[in-house]
């Protein structure tokens, strides 16, 4: 193992944790507060941000989808430049924090933001970001990454950069209390292929990052199965917690990473507005069985460490109905009918959007060609 890592996000976890921001947060600078849908006005979140805010300069922008698109952000942008604004306040969840990191990068940008996605810009500079974590799932809060859809092409993209990673994040778990059940299952189904892209690749003897994703996904797993008890502060802050180890770099760092079903599962909600975490849903199993012999030796290590399966030459197998148990038992499907097109046109059509976008090779070995995700769609499509 040869790698550099580094997490500069300074989290502020637990109950009460939302007014760390007035400290973390320079007095002098102007603030823009980005947020979604309205939500955190009813859960009393916003209230506690402004309280928060007092003594600071600050305007606010609402209406960050769910999969934000650039056509919402580039509003943001707009105002960032006319207003100097010296911070940004992503205060939502992956969402909002992604689409808050294409704002920050684009405002230091003369040309069209996109340029960000599509690999044109490299980004040099960006607004600071702070993130007030309302949804657990992406890992955001703590991360340079951030996924953005244009929606007049239906391309969803993701980019990276330094520069973007949250100077600081707040997560306390009470704000999941008025969470949909939805929205919370999203968040387990996430974080969960967040660590199996990860790990389900190839044996490479790093001790820590195999222990310590384990440890994430038994976590999961327990998590989910006590679903009927999310009622409760340790099942709110496990599943935060998990979500934010899950992708804040630690557990990838040294070993080959996946990747292939989110870049399968993005064209499914770029074209039919699948859940972010359902769309991961639908792809995984698939998509481990069509490269099962690569993978066969960390599904069985899954298989014993994970789910306790019982050793055989079908246990990579067995694990992999174990993960599709897993997505039932939250009336999670892991196929997709939806589409409103017969099964041979809903193919073809994110085939063709694979190749459009640049997703020709993919996976920890670039094995999964245009047609072993044809291979793979042709399952997970009903």
């Amino acid at each position: 193992m040869q790698f550099t890592y580094s997490n500069p996000t300074r989290l502020h976890f637990g109950q009460g944790q939302i007014a760390a921001i007035a400290s973390e947060i320079p007095k002098d600078k102007k603030v823009l507060v980005i947020y979604g849908g309205g939500s955190i006005k009813r859960n009393g979140v916003y209230d506690q941000v402004v309280a928060a805010l007092s003594e600071h300069q600050w305007q606010e922008f609402a209406g960050v989808e769910p999969n934000p698109t650039k056509e919402t952000l580039d509003k943001a942008v707009a105002i960032v430049k006319q207003d100097d604004i010296e911070f940004i306040l992503a205060v939502g969840g992956g969402s909002v924090i992604d689409g808050s990191k294409y704002v920050a990068a684009a405002a230091h940008y003369e040309g069209d933001g996109w340029d960000i996605m599509t690999g044109q810009y490299s980004v040099k500079s960006a607004v600071p970001i702070g993130a007030i974590l309302t949804l657990p799932a992406t890992g955001s809060e703590s991360n340079s990454g951030a996924v953005i859809t244009k929606k007049e092409t239906a391309t969803k993209l993701p980019f990276r950069s330094p520069e973007v990673q949250p100077r600081f994040a707040v997560m306390d778990p009470d704000v999941m209390k008025t969470l949909p059940e939805r929205q919370l299952i999203n968040g387990i189904v996430d974080a969960w292929v967040h660590t199996c892209e990860q790990y389900i690749t190839m044996p490479v003897g790093a001790k820590v990052q195999d222990g310590y994703a384990e440890t994430l996904l038994k976590t999961l797993l327990e998590i989910g199965q006590n679903f009927d008890n999310r009622d409760n502060d340790t099942w709110r802050a496990n599943l935060m917690w998990s979500a934010n180890q899950a992708l804040n770099g630690l557990i990838g760092t040294g070993v080959p990473q996946d990747w292939a079903t989110h870049m399968i599962g993005h064209e499914l909600t770029a074209l039919w507005h699948v859940d972010h975490g359902r769309s991961l849903a639908i792809v995984q199993p698939w998509l481990l069985r069509n490269q099962i012999e690569a993978k066969r030796a960390k599904l069985e290590q899954m298989g014993r460490n994970v789910f306790g399966l019982e050793a055989g030459d079908d246990l990579a197998e067995r694990t992999i109905e174990a993960i599709e148990v897993f997505y039932h038992s939250l009336n999670v499907d892991t196929q997709f009918a939806d589409h409103g097109l017969t099964h041979e046109e809903a193919v073809n059509t994110v085939v063709k959007q694979l190749d459009e976008h640049g997703m020709t090779a993919l996976g920890e070995s670039q094995a999964v060609t245009l047609e072993r995700s044809r291979e793979i769609l042709e399952k997970a499509l009903a």
